[in-house]
This record gives structure tokens, C-alpha cells and sequence, in this order.
């Protein structure tokens, strides 16, 4: 799931910081960067933009591509991943940085025993969401972008067999990046485009 880079429409929180330019110049970034980390899995990976009139296929020419629908955040993950069957994994591009290893862990659940995995952000919501098949329920009626929505989202997966993954985090704020950036400067995953807008040297796996 992304948004289209465009100055002001993404990273809002970042931008009252850095400015609205360098905020895009980074999520743009991020989109690139975990682009070529996801060709490198051995996944089939569709991405989903927003805004839908977006020319969002330029930036990744070569991928899936298809625009998000629905009337808020939950509908649109819900028809992003009705459109993909089951099993199928959600992430955000906020979340570039996000372990090969948990993906697996989340794809390997799927194809065990969980009906829903669900990788908890610091911020009380989660980076990455997978379903054994579509489940519109768990969307419904969740405040998006609240301290709530892990637990509200626990709480509508009554019945489901569920496994939650180690914790990680968004990029949304400055301290967020700072927390980035020193992944990134001990080698902790490979995000070159994203190093070098952040003055860093492009290491890592």
C-alpha cells in the first residue's frame, strides 16, 4: 500500500519539520528503496496507490500496479486484498525497512495455521497485516490513525486463529527517522536511495 509522492500529500508529520519537499524527496524514497528490496523476495507483489488518479505506475514501471478503492483506509486494504485472494500479505511503504525474515514468518503463518497475522507498530497500530483469505470485518469501523487500531482490530478478529509478529515501527515522525537512520548506519537492511537523501553511506543487506 502507497500513496503517490507529491509535496504535502505524504509524510505530513515529517514535513512540519523537514519541509514538504524533503519529506516527498524521502517517501519517494522509500517507495524505490522497498521496491527492489520486495524483487529481490520470492513473492508476487501488487502495489496499491492512492490517490487512484495518480500516475503512480511511472514511478514503478516495471511492477503491479493497481489503484486502492474505498471510502477510507480500512476498505481500501480490504479490496486491495479481496483483488489479491488468499493468502496475501499487507505493508505500507512508511515501513521500508521491514525484516525479510518477518514477511516470511507472516507468509509461513498463513500458510500454517493463522487466519490473520498482524505486525504491532510502536505507535498502537501495525506495519504489516495478512489474511488466510479476505475478511472484511476486521477493516470495519477501526479509527485509523489512533493509538487504537491494533486493538480494535484484535477485537473484530474474534474467532480467528491469529498471530502477532515482533513489533516494529513507522516512519511518521523525526524521531522515527532518527531510529531509521541508525539502522541504516549499522548496516541493519539496504536502503540506498533513502542512506543517501539522509547523508548516510548506502550499507547494509
Amino acid at each position: 500500500m502507497a500513496k503517490h509522492p507529491a509535496p504535502g500529500r505524504v509524510k505530513t508529520r515529517l514535513a512540519a519539520t523537514l519541509g514538504a519537499d524533503r519529506a516527498c524527496a524521502l517517501y519517494r524514497a522509500f517507495v524505490l528503496d522497498l521496491a527492489e528490496r520486495l524483487d529481490a523476495l520470492p513473492y508476487d507483489v501488487t502495489w496499491a496507490y492512492w490517490p487512484a488518479t495518480a500516475p503512480f505506475a511511472t514511478l514503478l514501471p516495471r511492477a503491479r500496479c493497481r489503484s486502492q478503492r474505498g471510502a477510507d483506509l480500512g476498505e481500501r486494504m480490504a479490496n486491495a486484498l479481496a483483488e489479491c485472494g488468499g493468502p496475501a500479505v499487507v505493508i505500507g511503504a512508511d515501513a521500508p525497512h521491514v525484516p525479510a525474515a518477518r514477511l516470511a514468518e507472516a507468509v509461513g503463518a498463513l500458510a500454517a495455521d493463522a487466519d490473520l497475522v498482524l505486525g504491532p507498530a510502536d505507535d498502537g497500530g501495525y506495519y504489516l497485516i495478512g489474511l488466510r483469505t479476505p475478511t472484511p470485518a476486521v477493516f470495519t469501523g477501526v479509527a485509523w490513525g489512533t493509538s487504537r487500531v491494533l486493538a480494535e482490530t484484535l477485537a473484530r478478529a474474534s474467532g480467528l486463529r491469529t498471530r502477532l509478529l515482533e513489533p516494529c515501527f513507522d516512519i511518521d515522525t523525526p524521531a522515527d527517522l532518527a531510529r531509521l537512520a541508525d539502522l541504516l548506519a549499522r548496516g541493519d537492511v539496504l536502503l540506498p536511495r533513502t542512506a543517501a537523501l539522509l547523508g548516510l553511506p548506502a550499507l547494509g543487506s
